[in-house]
């Protein structure tokens, strides 16, 4: 799949900032938990991981039923079971297929979970991040697992047991798995080092309002009343992506255009917004939304900056591409470290080909960006979901004609991206496009 680009148009108008990815993903794998309906509203409907997952969810016996024009999903999971599937049927491409799990081994024992997909970060089969924290979190919870050739099969035939599970690192997956897996236990369990983001707090308010009994403590202890068994019904929204508030803001900026934000979840983004503000970025601002112009860069240019990458409240990974982008516009001299994910440079290369001169250099954990660059059009692939749209914002800003092979990695996080842009002014058209049809 690529995108066509013919770049240096201004955007203007209005973007409403869609469902968190990295939310509604997890939450349509909580609402697995239940035998009742459970509704999800503001969800991203036409994310293309969300479409993997419905349809692996369909091929388990669940019913996912999307209505596109009030953005909700309504799932029933009453059939749901660890049904033999083929290999093709297994091959799920997205990060988070052990949060099925749970779902399957609550109601009979056992669950069959594909192996994890994704983006590949780092090294390694699964590209760095690996799933040994998975197999600790259903071993610790008294089951066995066993790796087959396509699938991981984790059996524990009386249900989940509760129990103690300390993570020697800090892990969203690891504990959004705990989280689900322990809702459904029987007997209590603690998790501890858990790494609670505002996506992570929006699980946990799906999973009470299911009927799960949570008590944070502090910032990263967490027990779990289990209810030993499935949960009840809910409704719920999704919380809006604060990652693609960010990228709306920084396209803004780059292009020079005048955009509107409306959902910017503010409350989720303060450290990121801090830096912004720190480079020269006076935004226009009310509860809800954000208004960019020009007028917002108090010198008219972003000032240098240097900031770290790593864990909530901080910026985190996800962004490290946003940055980078915004350093290019700067009035000198920015770096950008990252010491959560150092390996997350690949885009780096790519992005460099839409840029005129040397203004990027990368190495392990630091990239530095000179500023006051010139967009150019090219044609590059994308390395990553965030790296990906990078190359897609700098395409749009560079006047001319553009390919970004390999675009459904961007499309992998961002919701009805070619319909929003093109509402904006931007001319893209993304090609060989093969949706996953989802309710169907």
């Amino acid at each position: 799949m690529r995108a066509v680009i013919e770049g240096g148009s201004v955007p203007r108008g209005v973007v409403r900032v869609s469902g968190a990815k990295n939310s509604a993903t997890r939450l349509l794998s909580a609402a697995l938990l239940s035998d009742a309906p459970v509704e999800l509203g503001n969800f991203p409907v036409s994310l293309v991981d969300v479409g993997h997952k419905a349809r692996f969810i369909q091929d388990l016996g669940g019913l996912v039923v999307v209505n596109d024009e009030t953005q909700t999903v309504t799932v029933e999971a009453g059939g749901l079971g660890p049904r033999i599937l083929t290999r093709e049927q297994f091959d799920v491409p997205i990060r988070t297929t052990y949060l099925l799990a749970a779902s399957q081994l609550a109601r009979e024992g056992l669950a069959r979970v594909p192996y994890p997909g994704g983006c590949a970060i780092g090294g390694g089969p699964a590209g760095g991040r690996g799933y040994n924290l998975h197999i600790m979190v259903w071993e610790r919870l008294g089951c066995t697992v066993t790796e087959k050739f396509d699938h991981i099969e984790v059996v524990a035939p009386g249900g989940f047991v509760g129990g103690t599970i300390d993570f020697p690192i800090s892990t969203v997956g690891g504990t959004e798995n705990a989280l689900l897996c322990a809702s459904v236990a029987t007997g209590t369990t603690e998790i501890a080092n858990a790494y609670i983001t505002p996506e992570v707090e929006d699980l946990i308010e799906l999973l009470r309002r299911m009927g799960a009994d949570i008590t944070i403590y502090g910032t990263s202890r967490i027990l779990v009343e289990g209810h030993g068994g499935v949960l009840g019904g809910a409704r719920m929204s999704v919380m809006p992506d604060r990652i693609e508030a960010l990228t709306w803001i920084v396209y803004a900026i780059l292009s020079g255009g005048a955009l509107t934000i409306e959902g910017v979840p503010f409350s989720a983004m303060e450290v990121p917004l801090i830096h912004l503000e720190k480079a020269g970025i006076d935004l226009f601002r009310n509860s809800t939304s954000v208004h960019v112009t020009p007028d917002c860069l108090l010198s008219g240019q972003v000032q240098p900056f240097e900031l770290a990458c790593g864990t909530h409240p901080g910026v985190i990974s996800d962004m490290q591409a946003l940055y980078v982008l915004l350093g290019l516009v700067g009035a000198g001299t920015s770096r950008v470290y990252d010491y959560r994910y150092p390996e997350r440079i690949a885009f780096v290369g790519e992005l460099a080909k839409l840029v005129e001169g040397s203004f990027l250099k990368a190495e392990a954990g630091k990239i530095t960006i000179g500023g006051s660059a010139r967009f150019i059009p090219g044609i590059v692939d994308s390395t990553d979901l965030r790296g990906s749209m990078a190359v897609v914002v700098a395409a749009l800003c560079a006047p001319g004609r553009s390919e970004i092979h390999n675009v459904h990695m961007a499309l992998r996080g961002y919701d009805n991206l070619e319909g929003k842009l093109r509402a904006l002014g931007a001319d893209i058209t993304i090609r060989e496009d093969t949706p996953v049809e989802i309710g169907a």
